[in-house]
């Protein structure tokens, strides 16, 4: 079977409102620009008539294929089915709702192509339409980010291209809790940058809830780096601190003969310490978390159908 130039990777989510109107957008361009491709649609275990929608789309062109999740295994689940699926000889990771332009993708194709880049970014110029406190907590994500682990990530997003050497060296990273822009950005290689402002969705409101949003904070940061574990540390040292000047203070006030009251002072050390170990036995449970979820050895995700041909096993690792 003729190879791909390029493989779009799509995870879709309950998207049956619009999802055949992002993939005829998607293919004209790509067809328009005489771009050789296909499609790949991850249906993460959607709830409404997304996998009618997909699976009809995959009968009515061989440029489509369909995947269909046992159950919501979540977003970033869904990504490493689809970058295991992909033959192209490169591959686009898009967003169902347009939020991702595809009339970027061509010279995405020719900054690959022409210029040799291993992996092209979509960065953002803009976040569009969104709610301050989403815009606040990305700022805030994105500044921790890269304090505690090195990579700047500010206006990254998942649209990107990877050449197939990229998406060998991400395929190699085999923990089960992944990051895909991170994990992208780990691997290194050559990069190039490419502008774009969100536009409005297509139809329908966010996935992301408040909840999962601080799930993937605390999934990305916890799995990049261990320094939120030095805070532990840092918060053992300043109390040691404190307690030898309070104890210098004890002393000098009983050889000058006054007494001391210090309960107020013991209430509120005990507050302030009682916090300071909660926080600390959170931290230590969040890796404990990861690793436990790590030696299980569990599959990212498992796959109940597809249409199109061969594509992957039903498992993964």
């Amino acid at each position: 079977m003729r190879e791909p130039l390029i493989s779009v990777v799509i995870p879709v989510y309950n998207e049956a409102a619009h999802i055949r109107h992002s993939v005829e957008t998607i293919r004209g361009v790509l067809t328009a620009s005489a771009i050789d491709h296909e499609i790949i649609l991850i249906d993460d275990g959607s709830r409404d008539e997304t996998w009618d929608t997909i699976k009809a789309l995959a009968n009515e062109s061989s440029a489509v294929r369909s995947l269909r999740l046992s159950r919501n295994f979540g977003k970033e689940a869904a990504l490493c089915a689809g970058l295991e699926a992909v033959r192209g000889r490169a591959c686009v990771v898009m967003d169902s709702d347009l939020q991702h332009p595809p009339e970027l993708i061509p010279e995405m194709v020719r900054l690959w192509r022409e210029d040799e880049w291993d992996i092209v970014d979509g960065v953002k110029t803009s976040r569009g339409k969104e709610a301050l406190g989403y815009m606040l907590g990305a700022k805030l994500f994105y500044y921790l980010f890269r304090k505690l682990t090195g990579f700047n990530l500010r206006g990254a997003s998942d649209f990107k291209l990877l050449d197939a050497r990229a998406l060998d060296a991400w395929r190699a990273l085999r923990e089960r809790d992944t990051f895909f822009r991170g994990m992208a950005a780990w691997v290194g290689f050559r990069r190039v940058s490419v502008s774009f402002e969100v536009a409005s969705r297509a139809e329908g409101q966010t996935k992301w809830s408040p909840i999962k949003l601080i799930r993937l904070f605390l999934s990305a940061i916890t799995a990049f780096s261990s320094m939120p574990l030095q805070i532990i540390t840092v918060l053992g040292g300043i109390f040691f601190l404190c307690s030898l000047a309070l104890a210098a203070q004890t002393l000098y006030m009983k050889f000058q003969g006054e007494a001391f009251s210090g309960f107020t002072t013991v209430i509120l050390l005990q507050l302030l310490i009682g916090s300071a170990l909660m926080f600390s036995l959170g931290l230590i449970g969040t890796y404990l978390a990861r690793i436990y979820d790590e030696v299980k050895g569990r599959p990212r995700f498992i796959v109940s159908e597809r249409v199109g041909d061969e594509m992957i096993s039903e498992t993964r690792k």
